[in-house]
C-alpha cells in the first residue's frame, strides 16, 4: 500500500527522499510527491504515475530544503491525480498518510462549517485540516497533533512537516505499520526498514497508538494517552539485500529463479536433515496432543497456501482444519475456544485484515502461530510464536517465493504437529522430510521448463478466458494460478476442482478456451485424467502440467505439455507453484504489462 518517508537531515533532502520512495515502490502506487521547507517555507511536488515523472519535475523545479517527507500514493478515496496525491497540505503544515480515516466525513463536514476549504477528494486532507485548526487555536504542533489523533478513526499512518519549523517532524501509527531511524545529526521515518536501509541500520518501530517527535537531535516516543515511552532499537539487515533485478529483466523473474535457493533456505532452518525429522525454531505455545481444531486465517496468495495446508494437516496430523478468507473471519464471529489453534499467513505481517483476525483469535484465549517473512512485523511480534519464512525482500507485488517458503513451513509445521500428536510414526515423519529435502532441486528442475511455459503463454495471451483445475492438494494450487494470471495479464481466469467441473465451468469450454490442468501422479490422478477427457471431448485445449508418466497414460490430445520431473507427489504444490508463476509471468510479458507493479494492486495492504 501507500509508501511514506520523511528525513530530518543535515543536506538537501528531495533527492534522497526518492530514492527510499523507490524502495516502497513494490507496494504498488498511482502517484507521488515530495514536501519540503524552502527558506522556512513549505513547498510540495507532486506527480501522476511513476516515480520517474516525479523526478523529472523535480528536475525542472528543484528542491534544496533539508527537512520533508515524501510518498507513493494508492488510491483510496478519489481518483489518482496529482491533485490528490500526497502530501496534502494546509497552509501551516504538510502531511503524508497510509490507511483510511473511516470518519472523514463527519470531520470534514465539521471544518468545512468552520471555514476550511477542501481542495481534494481525499480523506488525507481532512488531518491536515484538523491539526491546522488546533493550531489556529493557539496550540503548538506538537499540542495540535496530540488533540488531533484521538479524533480519528481507522488504520492509519502518519507524517507531519510544519510551515516555519525546520527541526520537526511528527509521526503517528494506528495500525498501518512506521518506523523511525537514527543517523550522525539527522533521524528518518519510513513506512518499513527497507525504505530506511540506504540511511540507518538503528530503527525503532512505533506501537499502535504511538506517535514520535523527531528533530536532528533524536526522537520523543509518546503511546495513546500522550504520556512519554520508551521504545526498543533495533538493527535491521535489509540493507544487506541487494534490491536489483540482477541478470532478470523484471524482479518478479528473478524472485521466481530465487525459489530453489529461499525454499532451501527456509526448509534447512525447519529441517534436521541428518536425523530425518522436523526440527521447529521454537517451542509450540500449546500442548498439541490437546489441540481439537485448527484454524487457518489469511488473505490473496497466503490464503491459498493456507488451503494447501489445510490437505497436509488434516492428513499428518489428523487434526480438523477450517480456514477462512481474513477479511470475513472476526465479521463472522466463529466461535473459538482454547483447545483450538489459529495459525494466520502474512507475508509483510502487517496485512490489515489478517492483523485483525489474530487479535480477534488471541482475544478468544487461543495460541497463535504466525507464518510471516518480516520478523519486526507487528503479526509477528504479537503472535505466541512467529514461524519464519526467509524468502527474502519480495519487491514483485504478486507473490513467488514468498508463496513457496509459506507452503515450505506450513510443511513442516504439519509435520512437526502430527508427530506431537502422534499421528505419524517416525519412519513416515523421516519419508516425508526426505521428500522435503528434494524440493529445491525439483523446482531447479521445474524452471528449467520455462523455454516451454514461454511458448504456451503465447496461446495464453490471446483468451479472454482461461481455466485453471486440480484436484486434491492441486486444486488450491489451481486457484493460485488463476490469481496469478488475473493480477498480472488482466485476463479473467478461474480455478476450480477438476471434480466441480461438470457442476457448471463445463458449459464455458469450446474451442477458444484453454484448460490448465495441474496434475502430479497423486492419488487421485486417474479421476482427473476423467475429467480432462470430458474438457477434450468438447474441444477445450488442454494444456497439462505433469510429469511424463502422467501425460502418457493420459492418452489424450493435449495442446500443450509442460512435463515436470517425476516425484512423490505429497509436496507437489511447492514444485508445481514455479511453471503456474512463469506461465502468467510470460503471458504478461508478452501482453507488455507492467508485470512488477500491476494495475490497481498494492504489496501490502494495511487498510481494511
Amino acid at each position: 500500500m501507500c509508501g511514506i518517508v520523511g528525513i530530518v537531515g543535515r543536506e538537501p533532502v528531495a533527492g534522497r527522499l526518492v530514492e527510499a520512495l523507490k524502495r516502497l515502490e513494490y507496494r504498488g502506487y498511482d502517484s507521488a510527491g515530495v514536501a519540503t521547507l524552502e527558506a522556512g517555507r513549505l513547498v510540495r511536488r507532486r506527480a501522476e504515475g511513476k516515480l520517474r515523472n516525479l523526478e523529472e519535475r523535480l528536475a525542472r523545479e528543484p528542491l534544496q530544503g533539508m527537512i520533508g517527507v515524501g510518498h507513493t500514493r494508492w488510491a483510496t478515496h478519489g481518483r489518482p491525480t496529482e491533485n490528490n496525491a500526497h502530501p496534502h497540505a494546509s497552509e501551516r503544515l504538510a502531511v503524508v498518510h497510509n490507511g483510511i480515516i473511516e470518519n472523514f466525513r463527519e470531520l470534514r463536514e465539521e471544518l468545512s462549517a468552520r471555514g476550511h476549504v477542501f481542495a481534494t477528494e481525499t480523506d488525507t486532507e481532512v488531518v491536515a485540516h484538523l491539526v491546522t485548526d488546533e493550531m489556529d487555536g493557539g496550540k503548538s504542533p506538537r499540542e495540535a497533533v496530540a488533540a488531533a489523533l484521538p479524533r480519528l478513526r481507522g488504520a492509519f499512518a502518519l507524517g507531519f512537516v510544519f510551515d516555519g519549523q525546520e527541526n520537526l517532524l511528527i509521526a503517528a501509527r494506528q495500525g498501518a505499520p512506521l518506523a523511525v531511524g537514527y543517523g550522525d545529526g539527522e533521524t528518518f521515518l519510513g513506512s518499513d526498514a527497507l525504505a530506511l536501509a540506504p540511511f540507518t541500520d538503528t530503527i525503532t518501530y512505533l506501537e499502535d497508538g504511538d506517535w514520535a517527535v523527531l528533530t536532528r537531535e533524536g526522537v520523543e516516543f509518546f503511546d495513546a494517552r500522550n504520556a512519554p515511552v520508551t521504545r526498543a532499537r533495533l538493527r535491521t539487515q535489509a540493507s544487506a539485500f541487494l534490491i536489483d533485478k540482477g541478470n532478470h529483466r523484471h524482479f518478479m523473474a528473478k524472485e521466481i529463479h530465487e525459489q530453489p535457493e529461499v525454499v532451501g533456505r527456509t526448509l534447512a532452518h525447519y529441517l534436521d536433515m541428518s536425523q530425518g525429522c522436523v526440527r521447529l525454531p521454537f517451542d509450540l505455545p500449546f500442548d498439541a496432543s490437546k489441540l481439537t481444531r485448527l484454524t487457518i486465517v489469511a488473505c490473496g496468495t497466503a490464503y491459498y497456501a493456507g488451503l494447501v495446508a489445510k490437505y497436509w494437516f488434516e492428513r499428518y496430523a489428523r487434526i480438523p482444519v477450517e480456514i477462512d478468507v481474513a477479511s470475513e473471519f472476526r465479521y463472522r464471529e466463529p466461535p473459538l475456544d482454547a483447545t483450538g489453534l489459529t495459525i494466520v499467513v502474512s507475508q509483510s505481517g502487517e496485512t490489515a485484515d489478517t492483523l485483525a483476525s489474530l487479535r480477534y483469535a488471541k482475544e478468544k484465549g487461543q495460541k497463535t502461530v504466525a507464518v510471516v517473512n518480516v520478523p519486526t512485523s507487528t503479526i509477528a511480534r504479537e503472535c505466541d510464536a512467529p514461524a519464519l519464512t526467509l524468502a527474502g525482500p519480495e519487491i514483485g507485488v504478486a507473490s513467488t517465493k514468498a508463496f513457496t517458503c509459506q507452503l515450505s513451513v506450513l510443511a513442516c509445521l504439519a509435520i512437526a504437529i502430527g508427530r506431537a500428536r502422534g499421528a505419524l510414526s517416525l519412519e513416515r515423519e523421516s519419508a516425508l522430510v526426505s521428500q522435503l529435502i528434494a524440493v529445491p532441486g525439483l523446482l531447479a528442475e521445474a524452471i528449467k521448463r520455462e523455454p516451454k511455459i514461454e511458448q504456451v503463454s503465447a496461446t495464453l495471451a490471446k483468451a479472454s478466458d482461461v481455466l485453471y483445475l486440480g484436484r486434491g492438494a492441486s486444486f488450491p494450487l489451481a486457484m493460485e494460478g488463476a490469481l496469478k494470471l488475473k493480477e498480472i495479464s488482466y485476463i479473467h481466469a478461474e480455478g476450480y476442482a477438476a471434480g466441480e467441473l461438470k457442476h457448471g465451468p463445463i458449459a464455458l469450454i469450446d474451442e477458444s478456451m484453454p484448460v490448465i490442468v495441474i496434475a502430479p501422479h497423486d492419488g487421485v490422478y486417474e479421476k482427473t485424467v476423467s475429467n480432462m477427457q470430458e474438457v477434450a471431448a468438447r474441444g477445450g485445449r488442454i494444456i497439462l502440467i505433469a510429469d511424463n508418466r502422467a501425460a502418457d497414460e493420459a492418452a489424450i490430445d493435449f495442446h500443450a505439455v509442460v512435463a515436470m520431473p517425476a516425484m512423490e507427489p505429497d509436496f507437489a504444490p511447492i514444485v508445481y507453484a514455479a511453471p503456474a508463476q512463469l506461465l502468467a509471468y510470460h503471458t504478461a510479458v508478452i501482453m507488455g504489462n507492467d508485470v512488477d507493479q500491476p494495475r490497481h494492486l498494492a504489496k501490502s495492504v494495511t487498510v481494511e
